[in-house]
């Protein structure tokens, strides 16, 4: 930490810094320094500190003395903020005699979308240089057809973003060529994509540049420290995105919509190894499930057990038989029963189970209620995990891990037998919790705190200081 007058000289120093590579910067600052002032400005995204904008600085606005006298101690400062977090890097081996540059490029963690992710900083940085980014209000919804003195804003926003293909200045009214910009805008951040501008799109739209880059930085940050240390193949919920992946030899050998916890019924952040498939599934109804969806139900009506296929039985093992009557008034008591669902069409956890040993009673598995995967937001079930491609992902189990493959091929037509399988191997499954990134086409993708788990903001301590141009 820098003592009370070196760092007032440093924020009067900072508060003329422009921190990204902009196209007006870039022309500016010496090219071997580009490559280590974007390295620094990720982390310094990610993680502000006093120390980090010093040395940014420094690379920008620095003499090329004083560059000179810094430039290892930055570089290592660059390398150790990768070395903390245990993801290896290029420069750890480099010959001594490699180039500055070569030294500089060096220091990019192994990540398949660092380059894309680095570019969406640096134009987020220049909006957020050169751009007023005022609130969007327009006091209520906007739809197709409408005429708002905000809309006009709303499409340079858009345009600004890269939503929209060109801006038309001055219009006030929802234009078709708005509606597709709108649209897509709301897809990139996982909302329905219906051009309906209500609080969730205006949410997103007035998030500041500096906001969605400190995001997609700290996000960064988050998977790269973590799938480094991942062994292969392994399954990856990330929890904000509603989505899966199974990975194996460095490829997405499948992807799939999930479905996760309600904000109050959440799905944690945890690890665990998948270590049997089951076909055809009984479900056993947690207690606390039974108490606060089930018997609810059973008091209104009393032949809901018959209607959805459940038994019951009490904790030494017996059936229980009741009457509908008899049982509305059991569920109004203490209801000391077990209740299981037969396997089946109807049955909640649908044709397959992937069982991973934990203390809340969470698996991945099947659904009866495939309709819900058309929905954007997907934060519907009680704590489990719902997988839309789920015979894909059975099919790749059978393949690879299933031991009794005799056994198994013989079930695929069955559907009211039980049974478990061993696997040769378990399978590391892991549910995170990332909330941007940049994907394929190069577009960056950002979810909601579903669960309301973000930190409070850091202190900047860069002050970005507008300037039109």
């Amino acid at each position: 930490m820098f003592s009370k007058p070196k760092h007032s000289v440093i924020v009067s120093i900072i508060s003329i810094l422009l921190l990204c590579m902009s196209p007006f910067t870039a022309a500016s600052t010496q090219d071997q320094y580009v490559n280590l002032t974007q390295h620094l400005q990720l982390q310094y995204l990610a993680e502000p500190t006093a120390q980090r904008a010093q040395y940014l600085a420094i690379l920008q606005t620095g003499s090329a003395a004083e560059q000179l006298e810094y430039i290892d101690e930055i570089q290592h400062s660059v390398a150790d903020f990768w070395h903390s977090k245990q993801v290896p890097l290029a420069f750890d081996s480099i010959n001594d005699t490699a180039s500055l540059l070569e030294k500089n490029i060096a220091l990019e963690p192994i990540a398949d979308d660092y380059l894309g992710v680095i570019n969406s900083l640096r134009k987020l940085m220049w909006l957020s240089q050169t751009q007023d980014w005022q609130a969007i209000d327009p006091g209520g919804l906007l739809r197709p057809g409408d005429s708002h003195p905000s809309i006009k804003q709303i499409n340079q926003r858009l345009w600004l973003l890269g939503d929209a293909n060109e801006y038309i200045t001055d219009e006030v009214i929802y234009q078709p060529t708005l509606v597709q910009s709108v649209k897509r805008f709301q897809s990139r951040h996982g909302l329905k994509a219906d051009a309906v501008i209500g609080p969730k799109t205006l949410y997103w739209l007035n998030q500041t540049p500096l906001q969605l880059a400190s995001l997609l930085a700290i996000s960064f940050v988050e998977k790269t420290t973590y799938v480094s240390q991942l062994s292969q193949p392994y399954l990856l919920i990330n929890i904000p995105a509603f989505q899966m992946v199974l990975v194996d030899h460095n490829q997405v050998v499948l992807a799939s919509k999930v479905i996760v916890g309600k904000s109050y019924r959440q799905t944690p952040v945890m690890n665990g190894q998948i270590s049997n498939v089951i076909i055809n599934p009984t479900w056993t109804v947690p207690r606390q499930l039974l108490r606060q969806d089930i018997l609810p139900q059973i008091r209104r009506n009393g032949h809901y057990f018959a209607d959805k296929h459940f038994d019951v039985f009490d904790y030494e093992g017996h059936r229980i038989d009741k009457t509908p009557e008899q049982w509305q008034l059991a569920a109004a008591g203490k209801f000391p029963y077990k209740v299981v669902q037969r396997p089946g069409g109807g049955n909640a956890l649908g044709r397959y189970k992937f069982y991973f040993q934990n203390n809340q009673s969470l698996y991945l598995h099947d659904t009866s209620a495939p309709e819900l995967f058309s929905r954007a937001e997907r934060d519907i079930s009680s704590g489990c995990v719902r997988i839309e491609k789920v015979q894909q992902l059975a099919d790749w189990f059978a393949n690879h891990l299933v031991l009794d493959k005799r056994t198994w091929n013989r079930l695929q037509s069955n559907y009211t037998q039980t049974q478990w399988f061993s696997l040769s191997s378990t399978l590391p499954v892991h549910m995170v919790y990332w909330r941007a990134w940049v994907d394929e086409q190069q577009a960056v993708q950002y979810r909601d705190d579903i669960y309301q788990l973000a930190p409070a903001e850091p202190v900047n301590l860069l002050s970005h200081k507008v300037s039109k141009k």
